[in-house]
């Protein structure tokens, strides 16, 4: 199993009300009834009031690397990933579980 996990820092200027923001966050709603290899799926943003916190993050689970990969190639996902992309960096982790 892989588990993937996401954290994106908004850029600056970009607040997490803005509606770009607001829009790429609801574009991961429903990925895990597209994506048939997502085996498990959360999203949400920050609680964490500390500087060093990112913004927002995903979570997802995966039975191998190959489900990762049809996951990242998949046009839904495409899709969203650049929306967030133009509003935010981000950092990624994989690893077995």
């Amino acid at each position: 199993m892989i588990r993937h996990l996401v954290l994106f820092k908004l850029n600056e200027g970009i607040a997490k009300d803005d509606e770009r923001a607001l829009a790429a966050a609801k574009g991961f709603d429903g990925l895990d009834q597209q994506i048939p290899e997502l085996l498990e799926w959360q999203t949400g943003w920050n609680v964490s009031p500390r500087d060093v916190a990112y913004d927002f993050a995903i979570n997802s689970l995966f039975a191998d690397q190959a489900g990762l990969a049809t996951y990242a190639t998949h046009p839904a996902h495409v899709v969203v990933a650049q929306q967030w992309r133009e509003i935010a960096t981000l950092v990624v982790a994989d690893f077995e579980v």
